[in-house]
């Protein structure tokens, strides 16, 4: 996994010896030497990763830190903070400016590349999502900016084997979210599994369990996939953090734990959970756009075109049956031409609403287009087709059409045609036209009717 990474710092020595260390890994270095040179770097070059030092001259890494993340085209990069600080209060601070991860000078070789391979894999499934959700901001589906700045209270899963820590971390976590904490990890793992939880925190005190096996076993499900994991380590566990990193945990904190650490590290994750999670909400919103009519709130020519296929070849594999209906509203133009397309449209709701009370669950139900409706019915063969089609017919006709804002009402008629699969097998195409001569000849029959394509 490659990446460009910035790194800034004052000191010359310093900035070749990470320079040197990451280029050993195949990464992509820019350099700067103070903070102004790396805002600038920034806001004219793609960064997946920043190693910021802290004391520079001119302006610091904490207030270079926060210029980036009140910035809307850098507020995704994450940003690690290389320092000779190692007070509580100095990594609080930085937390609080936005920054992900510390690294305290001299920087251990092991720690480095692990927290930047896992920073690095996190920034590119947020940029991935990101990327599908610009489509939905553009029709005005999501405020992305809204999205990166949740301010909704978290809901956290303390897993902790022991009470009084239990108890501890409870109190400092309070503020900011409601808190679940449970003494055994597999009775955790199914609460993860079954409730909406923005962040599992593992404390790794358990005296007959690896913490790491909830961490993989959290990773492994699909309903505990994204949730973010901050593990509880002894000071010296190197090899443990290394592989929780590995593993997908998304962040750590080092005993004793400081509460406001505690806190700002579990804010940042819970922001970040909740970010992901509009975004992922509109990459599902900007799907159903691509393969939903907007009118009708069926799935459109395009879903059909795709899906049509997979139901033939799995129909014609087990040797079921399969049937299509087109059918047709009758005389629809005269409804425009009369009472105007606001008219004409609730129409076409209503109809949708008609076609979907008449078809069954597995029944795929699509708008073709203009005043035409498919419906693909697998597992039915020709008779069954032929009563679920007149079951519409007569929906449609028994009951009059009502216009918007109006006493009047419509009586409406439509016209259907049916085709089923050859045993053999069939193409889309084919099938599709069969049933569209039949249309055609249920209204050329007198319209209001449903006809059955020749074998």
């Amino acid at each position: 996994m490659t990446a460009r990474i910035l790194v800034v710092d004052d000191i010359p020595a310093n900035v070749k010896l990470l320079e040197a260390r990451l280029v050993a890994e195949y990464y992509d270095v820019l350099t700067a030497e103070d903070g102004y040179a790396a805002l600038a770097i920034c806001d004219k070059t793609s960064v997946d990763l920043i190693l910021l030092d802290i004391m520079m001259p001119g302006i610091d890494g904490f207030q270079v830190c926060e210029r980036l993340k009140a910035n809307p085209k850098t507020a995704h990069i994450p940003v690690v903070m290389v320092t000779a600080l190692d007070q509580p209060s100095d990594r609080v601070r930085g937390l609080k400016a936005g920054a992900d991860d510390f690294l305290t000078k001299p920087v251990n070789d092991l720690q480095l590349m692990s927290r930047v391979k896992s920073l690095v894999r996190l920034k590119n499934v947020s940029d991935e999502l990101r990327l599908r959700a610009e489509t939905a901001h553009t029709v005005g589906l999501q405020d992305l900016n809204r999205a990166d700045r949740p301010d909704e209270p978290g809901n956290i899963l303390l897993v902790d084997a022991r009470g009084s820590s239990q108890e501890r971390l409870s109190r400092a976590l309070k503020p900011i979210a409601e808190i679940t904490s449970m003494p055994d990890p597999q009775a955790a793992l199914f609460e993860a599994a079954e409730n909406n939880f923005d962040l599992v925190i593992v404390n790794a005190n358990f005296e007959d369990y690896d913490p790491l096996r909830l961490c993989s076993q959290l990773r492994s499900l699909e309903r505990t996939r994204y949730i973010p994991i901050l593990l509880i380590t002894e000071q010296g566990q190197d090899e443990m953090v290394v592989r929780a990193l590995d593993l997908g945990v998304t962040d750590y904190i080092m005993r004793p734990v400081d509460p406001n650490e505690l806190v700002a590290r579990s804010l940042t994750q819970v922001r970040r959970k909740h970010c992901n999670d509009r975004l992922r909400m509109s990459v599902k919103q900007t799907i159903e756009m691509a393969v939903t009519d907007g009118l009708t709130g069926l799935h459109n020519r395009r879903y059909l075109d795709n899906h049509m296929k997979l139901l033939i070849d799995r129909a014609t594999a087990r040797g079921r049956s399969l049937s299509v209906c087109i059918t047709d509203i009758d005389r629809f133009k005269s409804v425009n031409d009369q009472y105007g397309h606001d008219a004409g449209d609730e129409v076409l709701r209503e109809f949708a609403h008609r076609i979907r009370s008449t078809v069954r669950g597995a029944d795929l139900a699509c708008r073709y287009g203009g005043e035409e409706f498919v419906v693909v019915m697998p597992d039915t063969p020709p008779e069954v087709a032929a009563a679920i089609a007149e079951r519409l017919r007569s929906i449609v006709e028994g009951q009059p059409f009502r216009l918007p804002n109006s006493d009047k009402t419509l009586s409406i008629t439509a016209s259907l045609g049916i085709s089923t699969l050859n045993p053999g097998g069939d193409t889309p195409e084919a099938l599709l036209k069969r049933a569209d001569t039949a249309l055609y000849q249920a209204k050329n029959n007198g319209r209001n009717r449903v006809v059955a394509a020749a074998a």
